[in-house]
Parts: C-alpha cells; sequence; structure tokens
C-alpha cells in the first residue's frame, strides 16, 4: 500500500507547443511508454522511458502528440478542449474521459467586464467525451493509437453530442445529481476525473458533486453498437449505471486506480481550494462491486475507503491529479507515478519540463 511519497523523483520531458506540462490531470501506462493528458488540449502526449540525467529515479521524454481528432468522430471541433479528466490503459485500448461538465469564465486582473465573466458559464462540445482508441505496436517498438488494428479493434466513442451523451442524459434524471448538471464544475457541480477499468466495467469518479460529505463513483459497462460506444445495462434487467457513495472527509474524487481487486482513489477539494489532498485505498472494491444485485441504482460504502497518504499541496499550485501505477522493473516493486495540475516553480526544469513524484509502500 502507497505510504511513502518521494518528491519530484520521476522527470518529465514534454512538447513545449501543447503547453500540457502547466495543466496535467491524467496518466497511463503501456509497454515501455507513459501517456499523459492535459485539460486544456485535445489530444494524449506518449513519453518514451529514458535513462536519469539528474538524480531522478525515472525519466520520460522524446514526446509525441497525439490529436485526438486523429482517430475520433469528436463531439465538437478539433481546436476545442476536452478537458481530458482521466485515462486507463487495458486490453490493447487507451480509455479516456473528459469532465462533462459546465465551465464558469475566471475573472482577471485588470479587466472592465468581471462581474459579466463571472455570470458566464459554456460547455465546450469535446468536455463530454467518454471513450477508447486502440493501442498497436509502432515501427520504433512504441505502443500508438490507430482508428483501426488489424486484428478488428476499432476506436469508438460514447453515443452522444456537443452537449451531453447517453451517460448525461440519464443522470438528468437522477434523483441526487441531476440538480448539479446545471452547476459548473469547479462550483461544486457534475465534473467526472477519474477513470479506471475492472474487467468489462468502468468506474468514473466525481470530484463533484461532494453531497453532505459523501463522494460518488459511478459504475457503468459499454457495448458498440454500429461503430459507437453504447451503455448496457448492469447484468439482466439491471440499471445503466450504478452510483457508489463513498466518505473520502469531504474531498472529491481527482483520479482512480485499480490495484489488483482493490480501488486506489486520489481525492481533493470540489472547488478552487488549496486543502487537504490525500489517496484512499477502497480494499476489496472488486468483491464489493460484485455482490450488489443488477437491479440496485446505488449503494453506500460507510467505511470501504482507508486513507493511505496526505499530500503535500501549495497555495494555488501543486494540485494532485494524475495517479497511475508503474511497471515493477521500472522504480521498484510497487511504485505509483503522481502527476500535479499548476506545478510550482520547484518542479520546473525550464519551459518544457516538470517533475512527478512516486508513492511507494516503504
Amino acid at each position: 500500500m502507497p505510504r511513502h511519497l518521494q518528491q519530484h523523483a520521476v522527470r518529465l520531458e514534454l512538447d513545449g507547443e501543447q503547453l500540457v506540462h502547466d495543466n496535467l490531470s491524467g496518466a497511463c501506462v503501456s509497454g515501455d511508454a507513459l501517456w499523459v493528458a492535459g485539460d486544456e488540449a485535445c489530444g494524449l502526449d506518449r513519453l518514451r522511458r529514458l535513462d536519469p540525467v539528474d538524480g531522478e529515479v525515472l525519466r520520460f521524454g522524446e514526446a509525441q502528440h497525439f490529436p485526438l481528432a486523429d482517430y475520433l468522430d469528436l463531439p465538437a471541433a478539433a481546436d476545442i478542449e476536452a478537458d481530458i479528466e482521466g485515462l486507463a490503459c487495458a486490453d490493447g485500448y487507451l480509455w479516456l474521459v473528459g469532465s462533462h461538465g459546465l465551465k464558469r469564465k475566471n475573472p482577471k486582473p485588470g479587466r472592465d467586464d468581471n462581474l459579466a465573466r463571472l455570470a458566464t458559464l459554456s460547455h465546450d462540445g469535446n468536455r463530454c467525451l467518454l471513450a477508447r482508441i486502440p493501442l498497436v505496436d509502432g515501427a520504433d517498438g512504441l505502443p500508438m493509437l490507430v482508428r483501426e488494428a488489424p486484428d478488428g479493434r476499432s476506436a469508438a466513442v460514447l453515443k452522444g453530442g456537443p452537449r451531453r451523451n447517453e451517460l448525461t442524459e440519464l443522470l438528468a434524471d437522477d434523483a441526487q445529481l441531476a440538480p448539479f448538471l446545471a452547476i459548473p464544475g469547479k462550483d461544486n457541480g457534475l465534473d467526472i476525473e477519474g477513470l479506471a477499468l475492472h474487467g468489462d466495467r468502468l468506474l468514473l469518479g466525481l470530484r463533484g458533486p461532494v453531497l453532505r460529505g459523501w463522494s460518488c463513483v459511478l459504475e457503468i459497462a459499454v457495448e458498440t453498437r454500429k461503430g459507437k460506444l453504447r451503455l448496457r445495462p448492469l447484468g439482466k434487467g439491471g440499471a445503466h449505471y450504478r452510483k457508489h457513495f463513498l466518505r473520502l472527509a469531504g474531498l472529491g474524487v481527482r483520479d482512480l486506480h485499480m490495484d489488483g481487486d482493490d480501488l486506489l482513489i486520489l481525492a481533493g477539494p470540489t472547488m478552487v481550494l488549496d486543502g487537504a489532498v490525500r489517496v484512499f485505498r477502497w480494499t476489496g472494491a472488486a468483491q464489493a462491486l460484485a455482490a450488489v444485485p443488477d437491479d440496485e441504482a446505488a449503494a453506500m460504502w460507510w467505511d470501504a475507503a482507508v486513507e493511505q497518504l496526505a499530500l503535500p499541496y501549495g497555495v494555488g499550485e501543486d494540485r494532485a491529479e494524475a495517479l497511475c501505477a508503474l511497471p515493477a522493473g521500472w522504480a521498484g516493486p510497487r511504485r505509483w507515478l503522481l502527476l500535479y495540475d499548476a506545478p510550482s516553480a520547484a518542479r520546473k526544469r525550464g519551459e518544457q519540463t516538470v517533475m512527478g513524484d512516486l508513492l511507494r509502500n516503504g
């Protein structure tokens, strides 16, 4: 279990043109590569594992950018940000999820329209995105993305459009979550952050809303029909999604990662706050999820998630956003990579390089 933090142990040399170094929000590993996403982009970056150069434990570089529009039929134009908030690599696919939520314009110093900005809500069309893209080995030995793989695997997006998809259409009638679809994510509105796969199920973590201290993880299953991902019932006659409410000390989910049958949860403030960031472990999550009857729409877990580690944070910076497991041969047994949005100056090495942290058992 992750009990110790090794700060600034991982060096990421990113593509400066993509500006993801200041807004990292998702990560996953496939082959000998690390995939990362930024929440202000509409693409993914692949980094190769390289030899360390300055005392770090791990180094990644030779970044290559993969625009999502090259592989997916996006809900909106290719230059509109997707606000990618979760990545997972499993069974030959890279899965990704956007925030699905509204955003509010941010007031800026010296402007005379700040009141109007604070009243302006928008929903960039590519934020409402849940998709998978096939991974294949490239000529350089690294994994790459393709629309169609030789073995028949194909890229697909959950059916929907710029403002809604099958999932948000169902949530619009949900007793607990529906009122929060009209509230921006950073105001405790609906905000998906975190994606984990286990078997045929997808788990989506909600940064918001947090309801009376209860955090929510959505469970869904998908299938492919006519080139689109479609929600399918969770078992015979079951619901098309299920809510799992957990106590995470009043924090919202920032990322999810399956660790065997356990679920690791990175949690932080729902709103724009400098506050507690913690890692929780839900031991036996897979068995608990499987034990819920197919026709149950929700489950509440009173003491399932146990805090493992409190993480440092800064004032307006160093907000932990991405968590993923690393192969045992990369940095010793059982290591997890932790990446930050709004990295502090101490984490930067020039204009294109940032440092992440390692979580370890001992």
